[in-house]
């Protein structure tokens, strides 16, 4: 994975220093680190300051999306027999979605990711109104069959099924949700994620995706065997910086609704940390400092007064303890 535009944030007296750094590998950036007096928490790096007012500065950041109309939803699941004690979990996070999406105008269709099933769907879509029980009663007609290949489920849905036109929308934006506890098997139409990729990208201007899938062993909260790991998903989340939710977790409530907020523009966003500074918070979109915000102690949040541009990288730097 590449870090495409990182910022450095270092202090000297009482002015912000803010250095681009050409793209570099993570590993080309633990090794800077290492000679520094940062350290890295996920995939921020954290600068510790030496000076009279020392403290740590932490780097908030978001990338706007995009302003569309509509939102077309695709819930992808893997209709085999291993998921049916994971059908509860299922339509409680399509439940958790449909209660954090904007009351706005979203469409949302259950499909399996078994192609040969996906392609005859004639279920009319989940809209705004609907809850958790609507999702039950449409998954319980659509999910169906053995088939464990998302990518092409997804494609025979879209180009394939004489329905699916009726309701999905060219100039919509389009969030897909896979879930499964195996691995993705659509390895002839779509020999890499890279693939399934490119070829939904350019279906749509605006495309999220997320996956709740098996992690790895060591990092899955129920050891699932190493064949299992939904790499393939994982992989098409990260091309679309999309949720990653393991399917072991006992909660999957905050991804999924993270998942549902990708398709939301901020017009504020929530610092993961309270500033010790309130008048050394500082702002840049794209890289360029921005003062057309306020932040609002009691809400520890930084409100935009003119809403970031689509697609425009946010970072909001302070310092906190």
């Amino acid at each position: 994975m590449f870090l495409w535009f990182l910022f450095l944030v270092s202090c000297l007296s009482d002015q912000m220093m803010v250095y681009e750094v050409e793209k570099i590998t993570y590993e080309e950036v633990e090794t800077w680190v290492s000679q520094q007096d940062v350290y890295i928490e996920g995939d921020t790096i954290i600068i510790q300051d030496t000076g009279q007012d020392a403290a740590d500065i932490w780097v908030d950041h978001f990338t706007q999306p995009g302003n569309f109309e509509g939102v077309d939803i695709l819930w992808v699941i893997d209709p085999s027999g291993s998921m049916v004690n994971d059908r509860p979990q299922v339509i409680a996070g399509i439940g958790d979605m449909i209660a954090a999406l904007p009351a706005a105008d979203w469409r949302l269709a259950i499909i399996p990711s078994d192609s040969g099933r996906a392609k005859l769907v004639q279920e009319f879509p989940l809209i705004p109104g609907d809850d958790a029980v609507d999702a039950e009663n449409q998954l319980n007609t659509t999910v169906t069959g053995f088939l464990e290949a998302g990518f092409d489920a997804v494609k025979a849905y879209i180009t394939e099924n004489s329905y699916s036109p009726t309701w999905m929308r060219e100039d919509a934006a389009l969030l897909i949700v896979f879930v499964s506890d195996e691995e993705e098997q659509s390895n002839v139409k779509f020999p890499s994620a890279l693939d399934f990729v490119n070829w939904i990208s350019n279906e749509r201007e605006y495309v999220f995706v997320s996956s709740i899938v098996n992690f790895r062993t060591s990092e899955s909260e129920c050891n699932a065997p190493a064949q299992f790991e939904g790499k393939r998903y994982m992989e098409a989340a990260d091309a679309f910086n999309g949720q990653k939710i393991d399917i072991c977790a006992e909660d999957w409530t905050q991804g999924v609704a993270d998942a549902g907020s990708q398709i939301t523009q901020y017009d504020y966003w929530e610092l993961t940390h309270i500033p010790i500074y309130e008048d050394r918070i500082y702002v840049f979109i794209d890289g360029v400092p921005n003062y057309d915000w306020q932040y609002i102690p009691a809400e520890n949040r930084v409100y935009f007064n003119t809403m970031p541009e689509d697609k425009s990288l946010v970072e909001i730097a302070y310092y906190y303890q």
